[in-house]
């Protein structure tokens, strides 16, 4: 599974320009005036794992052979700048919600930097207007859907009867200026209502694009990033870019804070697999059993799977390899009522 992020926040917020930077790209063009992104810019990313590098290492002291790494990936998708009034039309507000409804996780983008010569499109910096503008316009446009939902006739079933309760509730609690995922909490009852893509009720990663000034006092509740000093780090070789870091005294690049916290908030891990023809990670969710993580690779896998032979990353390391792991019966049998962990490096072992 890839994971599918939406970066969203109104013109001139910088959302173009880390795009750009987080891609190593110019793939958008980050003018400085609205609506400069009409369709949306969609970009693969790799996700930064170091452990990567280490498995492919230990493959080579055992093989004699370097194999290439293949790490899981992120699509970022750069969405045409929203204004007030687009749950009606205005600006781009149409193709903006249709593109918003096909990603996992929105990234909304506040601006916090100053900077008189890009033009604010409310004609002066306050992120927490900002912020409740996109609020208002996904929750108005979430009403519309609701809207147009009728109510059950006749006999209808206990299903159809607690789906309705839960539309009506979710009007009055919107109209109260609540998001649907506020609204809605439980499971069960949110895929009741999962057909109709709800905009609120994505989870919503906050970016503040600060200067490099500012970065030290970001809000609690946001990644503070500098879309500027990324689009320069990413000119940069690898051993510049940490030195760079470390005089801002960051420890990760903002790509990688971004993309961890989405991994975190959605819940997502990574196994890995190794060998001689590929050192790879894949990208599951927590609570994934092997079974189910075994048809990430192939789907077949889950059908005709046997058992799983698996070690921890870190074990992996301590004993060597995975050759040195199997002499010393490191590795574990699991078999299809296992959960995944992070970091596990496994071998499937599948029937014909």
């Amino acid at each position: 599974m890839n994971l599918r992020i939406g970066i969203v926040g109104l013109p001139n917020a910088g959302k173009s320009t880390l795009f750009n930077a987080l891609l190593k790209k110019q793939v958008a063009e980050a003018a400085n005036y609205p609506f400069t992104t009409i369709e949306p810019n969609v970009g693969v990313v790799p996700v930064p794992d170091q452990r990567l590098a280490t498995l492919a290492t230990l493959v080579h002291s055992e093989e004699g052979i370097l194999p290439p790494i293949v790490p899981a990936v992120v699509e970022f998708v750069d969405i045409a700048g929203l204004v007030k009034g687009a749950s009606e039309g205005q600006g781009l507000g149409n193709k903006f919600l249709s593109h918003i409804r096909e990603v996992d996780i929105i990234c909304h983008v506040l601006r916090f930097f100053p900077d008189s010569s890009v033009v604010h499109v409310a004609g002066e910096v306050d992120p927490k207007r900002d912020r409740e503008t996109i609020e208002t316009e996904l929750i108005l446009a979430d009403l519309q859907t609701l809207a147009k939902q009728q109510e059950p006739k006749g006999a209808a079933n206990k299903e159809a009867l607690q789906r309705w309760s839960l539309i009506k509730g979710l009007i009055e609690g919107l109209n109260a200026g609540k998001i649907a995922r506020e609204v809605v909490t439980d499971g069960d009852e949110r895929a009741l209502i999962a057909d109709l893509q709800l905009l609120t009720t994505k989870p919503v990663l906050l970016v503040a694009n600060m200067s490099e000034q500012q970065l030290s006092s970001a809000p609690g509740d946001m990644i503070p990033i500098s879309a500027k000093t990324e689009s320069e780090l990413a000119a940069l070789s690898v051993d510049e870019q940490k030195a760079y870091l470390k005089e801002l005294g960051l420890e990760a690049s903002g790509l990688d804070r971004l993309i961890q916290k989405a991994y975190e908030t959605l819940g997502l891990i990574s196994f890995l697999t190794q060998g001689v023809k590929e050192v790879r990670a894949w990208t599951i969710g927590k609570g994934t059993k092997a079974p189910q993580a075994a048809g990430v690779i192939h789907t077949d896998f889950e059908k005709k799977f046997i058992k799983a032979e698996v070690i921890g990353f870190d074990e992996l390391v301590v004993v060597g390899g995975w050759k040195k792991a199997k002499e010393l019966g490191k590795l574990r049998f699991e078999g299809k009522e296992y959960e995944m962990h992070d970091g596990d490096v496994v071998e499937f072992k599948v029937g014909n």
